[in-house]
């Protein structure tokens, strides 16, 4: 099985690289560069090669960068992957959160009733959805919450923004900028995608010393570690079944 792993930036392909890298046999090979300026590292496991990209920030960086990456190389499964704000109390610090479902969260048109999602304006879709089987799995793996991740092109840094979030989609674990994106692209190529994130801050009011960045990276990188084997298994049933 190939994997495709999308992140925004390089910390958080470093944390998913380093969790994919055998401990036994650690292999570092060199990054490189594909076109537009990606940066992409290629990890070897048994059963599974994962490349972790450098997409870069926002929906439509990630979106540009997983479709560049698709059009050079034949993937089983794209995950886009890294830190975001949780939705406490159910996504608390340096918790990881799975997605079931990838939710473009700020889509669609401001009317005088309140948000009206881009699919229901019937321009295309607002949510993708993971093999349902693959998100159990992986979270109960990682002992990650399994919930909605919302995408947004504005992180929230508000109570007020939080509290509307949070009224529209009650059941959401995390909000992130990269994964509604990244599952356009992979869609596009008639891939399935996954979304894994490690809460680094509370969704709500910018409070940047409150931010645990590197706890959040290093159980992404935890997280990562017990993913590996759920995706050799996952990819050997999917190949089977193709």
């Amino acid at each position: 099985m190939r994997a495709l792993i999308v992140t925004a930036v390089a910390a958080e392909a470093d944390s998913a690289a380093s969790g994919l890298t055998p401990h036994q046999d650690p292999v570092t090979p060199e990054p490189r560069t594909l076109p537009g300026g990606y940066l992409i590292t290629r990890r070897d496991l048994p059963g599974l090669a994962a490349d972790v990209l450098v997409g870069g920030v926002g929906p439509a960086s990630a979106a540009a960068a997983t479709a560049t990456a698709l059009a050079l190389a034949d993937y089983s499964l794209v995950i886009s992957a890294g830190i975001g704000g949780g939705f406490t109390p159910a996504a608390p610090l340096g918790s990881l959160v799975v997605a079931d479902a990838l939710v473009a969260a700020d889509l669609g048109a401001e009317t005088p009733e309140g948000f009206v999602p881009v699919q229901e304006l019937g321009f295309g879709r607002n949510v993708h959805l993971p093999p349902a089987d693959l998100a159990a799995r992986a979270a109960e793996a990682t002992g990650a919450l399994l919930a909605p991740v919302l995408t947004v092109s504005t992180v929230t840094g508000s109570a007020a923004r939080a509290a509307e979030l949070a009224a529209r989609h009650p059941l959401a674990g995390a909000e992130a900028m990269e994964g509604f994106g990244v599952a356009e692209a992979a869609a596009a190529h008639g891939l399935p995608v996954l979304e894994i994130r490690a809460v680094s801050n509370a969704v709500g009011p910018r409070d940047r010393a409150a931010w645990r960045i590197g706890d959040a990276l290093a159980a992404l990188a935890d997280g990562f570690r017990a993913l590996g084997p759920v995706l050799v298994t996952w990819g050997e049933r999917h190949d089977r079944d193709r």
